[in-house]
């Protein structure tokens, strides 16, 4: 796919002709919130255009006490040169001819003078967005650590990496994408460390996205750049922790920064870097390594726990006398897999209830959930008992699962796994699990095998992912990145 760009359209030079045609080309008059203001300074007709809600009033007021201060004379030997280096004291400040990259600042959010005289405009970054205050995200709370997190302005993004890594080496390179939104995007990158034919091919699946917009900003990206687009897998990993992102730049990763979106995208990602938790380098190594262990338990009980469970209760002769409990001595007049379904798809709709319900009353939802409906059902005879605790053990799991992407594509595979099982018994259930565990091989994340360094196998990559070294011990950055610098 051929990247689209927009044809430019040289100033002329005749400024009521460049002015009429930007007047024009954003239909200033059919918009309250577009300003073109006409203003008369040092004996020439100046135009300034901004959009209301992005331009800061005082920067306005200084900028034009400064125009009104100039003499016709001030302006008589290169005039735009001393606009931009002496008479406009601003930092961020440029020069443009193309009108169609005018109309695009404009609507992006800088403040644009077309000055009489002149055959490119004045480009002024004086904007503002509306932005909350950092917080700790909620889906990677920490107990002890940083409380500030991503917001949904690129550029406080940027600062709050930048704060963390301060090295001459990292790389802000700035990109739009959408050919109607022209969404901001950072590709973010230690250019020391990362490959540099990860940064390139990253930065190509960018440049060739041909959309209109991005208005779910990260997750309409992730669908151009994510591989197959049916694979309920996230190839790609999110967080909205500085910190994190930090700690996979200093590996030689890829970050990619959207703006008006608080989650960053990391690249490439492989299925065990959806189970890392900034929580466990919180803690010493050994409760560190304690705490990842008892989450890849948990993230396989939310997968096979309940297939598993349904297989030996329907096959009684498969259990040991040692574990002739497993199983309800009454199944209910419901038939088991019934029960399950019906169990998985009120969980789900528990889930968009809680979403969809305000704070204060989401305790109220989960007692009304958990007390009148589990067990109302148990008492009549509806749902068995041990269905509800190996299925409250299934959501535990998922909970406890760090990447909502990967919770999700899980709760799926439970769902084939479950349909496997009931419909070819044993056998349904080795095929799921060899299919699963196939699939996840057959799956990269920009040339980077998804199940790395399990398969293929790499003995340091396999006892990090397994354990959670200490720091000082962890002197070599994963080798499937081919960084540039493979020494910590």
């Amino acid at each position: 796919m051929m990247t689209w760009h927009k044809p430019e359209k040289k100033m002329s030079g005749d400024f009521d002709k460049d002015v009429g045609y930007l007047k024009e080309r954003m239909a200033v008059d059919k918009s309250f919130d577009l300003i073109s203001l006409d203003l008369h300074y040092a004996g020439r007709k100046i135009t300034m255009f901004l959009v209301d809600g992005f331009g800061k009033d005082d920067i306005m007021l200084f900028l034009m006490k400064f125009l009104s201060d100039l003499l016709p004379e001030d302006l008589e030997e290169h005039p735009l040169d001393k606009l931009l280096k002496t008479y406009i004291p601003y930092v961020e400040i440029e020069k443009t001819d193309d009108l169609e990259h005018v109309v695009d600042m404009v609507l992006s959010g800088p403040t644009v003078l077309i000055v009489e005289g002149l055959e490119e405009a004045v480009v002024i970054d004086s904007r503002t967005y509306p932005v909350r205050g950092p917080e700790e995200p909620d889906m990677e709370r920490v107990v002890r650590g940083s409380r500030d997190g991503f917001v949904e302005t690129m550029v406080f993004n940027c600062a709050l990496i930048r704060r963390r890594v301060r090295d001459s080496s990292l790389r802000m390179e700035y990109l739009q994408v959408g050919r109607r939104s022209k969404t901001d995007i950072s590709l973010c990158y230690l250019d020391e460390l990362a490959d540099p034919k990860l940064v390139e091919e990253i930065k190509s699946s960018l440049e060739n996205i041909d959309t209109d917009g991005l208005p779910m900003a990260e997750k309409t990206l992730e669908e151009f750049v994510g591989g197959r687009h049916w694979n309920p897998y996230p190839t790609v990993r999110f967080t909205e922790r500085p910190d994190t992102a930090a700690a996979h730049l200093y590996e030689g990763h890829v970050l990619v920064i959207v703006d008006n979106s608080p989650s960053v995208i990391i690249t490439p990602a492989t299925f065990w870097h959806h189970l890392q938790h900034a929580e466990e380098y919180r803690n010493k190594p050994v409760v560190g390594a304690y705490l990842r262990l008892v989450r890849f338990f948990a993230v396989w009980a939310s997968i096979f726990i309940l297939p598993l469970w349904f297989l030996l209760a329907t096959n009684t002769q498969l259990l040991p006398e040692q574990l002739s409990y497993v199983g309800p001595s009454e199944t209910g007049t419901v038939p088991l897999i019934v029960q399950i379904l019906i169990i998985e798809v009120g969980m789900d709709m528990l889930r968009m209830a809680a979403i969809h319900t305000p704070t204060s009353l989401g305790t109220a939802l989960g007692l009304v959930a958990a007390i009148l409906i589990g067990d109302v059902a148990v008492k009549v005879g509806l749902f068995v008992p041990e269905i509800i605790l190996y299925l409250a053990i299934a959501a535990i799991g998922t909970f406890a699962t760090p990447s909502y992407e990967l919770s999700l594509a899980n709760r799926l595979i439970r769902f084939v796994m479950l349909g496997l099982t009931f419909f070819f018994g044993v056998i349904g259930f080795m095929i799921g699990l060899l299919g699963l565990v196939l699939f996840l091989m057959s799956m990269k994340s920009y040339k980077v095998p998804y199940l790395w360094p399990f398969i293929p196998f790499n003995y340091r990559g396999f006892r990090d992912v397994l354990i959670r070294s200490p720091i000082p011990l962890k002197n070599r950055r994963p080798v499937i990145l081919h960084s540039e610098d493979p020494d910590r």
